[in-house]
């Protein structure tokens, strides 16, 4: 193996809007085939920052799930030329060029077709994909069944501001019904999509939530999606506070949030409230709020992110009226992914044969045109 610390940087590559980063620093860890040492150089959040203009309105919810993605990559230990972002169209979809990594910026709802050929021709490659919802799932939506379905191992961020503010203030998939926008001044009538749910239905194997006012949080769980073999599917509440602001304030306002959030933890039980005094049983398959002097500890529901069953009970809980929000990671579990299954295969069929491309071009029903 080549020591990539010597060799330069891939040349910029324009085509279909990439973005192509500087030089990078030499690889960390051992380069073993070549018995010796490369010194280890600490990247830092400044690091993944590019030097193009963060261009999202002032007080945009992007702005911190950026910062929380650049503070969390050096954990990662992942080379900068090893990772890739890619995106489609939408505020979100600015995110390749504030990241100093390689990056695609492609069109409209295509972006995880785009990250599912790179993840395919490079598989060693760390991808994410950037997209909201819109892009993600009105004109993209089929194109993100597929991407969760087939478990590449690719990271997707979903922002959600539940309204389209590129194209300045129309209603989303994610609108809440009545929701009166631009383009519905007597309020949406549509059924409002749940993304969890939504992830959750196409059998994703890693399906999170999170919210842009809190860091702290938000970066647990992209670590937690950046270790998971597999399709992760993170949804983060994003607020638009130009066309929709003000969308989570009762999950992010200090003196109400604690009675409007339950975090999920792996193993714990489901309490909740400012008083840490309520929390969650089932009657059934049917969630119920109770007070936590009211029920026994052995009723009270221990979360368990290997139960999709369970996960899809508290999915289902943010669209309910008196119950609390779910953030956290609601499902994790394992299933062969989508490259690693090709590259079996790919390798199976050259061991039996090597293959003749002129003898197949020339097989079956061939025509000459004179």
């Amino acid at each position: 193996m080549p020591d990539t610390s010597k060799m330069p940087p891939p040349p910029p590559f324009k085509a279909g809007g990439s973005i192509a980063p500087p030089p990078m620093k030499a690889p960390t860890g051992p380069a073993k085939d070549l018995n010796i040492d490369i010194p280890v150089i600490a990247l830092t959040a400044k690091d993944f920052s590019s030097d193009q203009d963060v261009r999202w309105c002032p007080g945009c919810g992007d702005y911190s799930i950026l910062a929380q993605v650049q503070r969390t990559m050096p954990d990662l230990h992942v080379s900068r030329h090893q990772t890739v972002f890619v995106a489609g169209i939408g505020c979100s979809s600015r995110f390749p060029y504030y990241m100093n990594t390689y990056g695609f910026h492609g069109i409209h709802g295509r972006a995880p077709a785009i990250a599912s050929g790179v993840k395919a021709a490079n598989p060693e490659l760390n991808v994410w994909v950037a997209t909201g919802d819109g892009d993600g799932l009105s004109i993209g939506g089929n194109h993100t069944l597929h991407l969760l379905r087939r478990n590449f191992n690719i990271n997707v961020l979903l922002f959600n501001n539940r309204i389209y503010g590129l194209t300045k203030g129309q209603y989303s998939p994610t609108s809440e019904h009545g929701k009166k926008t631009k383009s519905t001044p007597y309020g949406s009538i549509d059924h409002p999509l749940n993304p969890v749910l939504f992830a959750l239905g196409c059998e994703a194997t890693f399906v999170a939530r999170s919210i842009d006012r809190d860091p702290k949080h938000m970066q647990e769980v992209i670590k937690r999606a950046a270790a998971h073999h597999g399709t992760s599917f993170m949804e983060i509440y994003q607020n638009c506070n130009i066309f929709n602001d003000g969308a989570f304030l009762d999950l992010t306002e200090k003196d109400v949030k604690d009675d409007h959030l339950v975090v999920l933890t792996h193993g714990e039980p489901l309490i909740f409230g400012k008083n840490k005094d309520k929390a969650i049983v089932l009657e059934g398959f049917n969630p119920r709020v109770v007070n936590v002097a009211d029920t026994t500890p052995d009723q009270i529901v221990r979360h368990d992110e290997k139960n999709p069953i369970l996960a899809s009970i508290l999915a289902k809980m943010s669209d309910m009226e008196g119950f609390p929000t779910p953030i956290g990671i609601f499902l994790s579990v394992d299933r062969a992914t989508y490259e690693d299954e090709m590259t079996d295969q790919i390798k199976t069929a050259r061991e039996k044969s090597t293959g003749d491309l002129k003898k197949l071009l020339n097989s079956g029903n061939t025509w000459q045109v004179n």
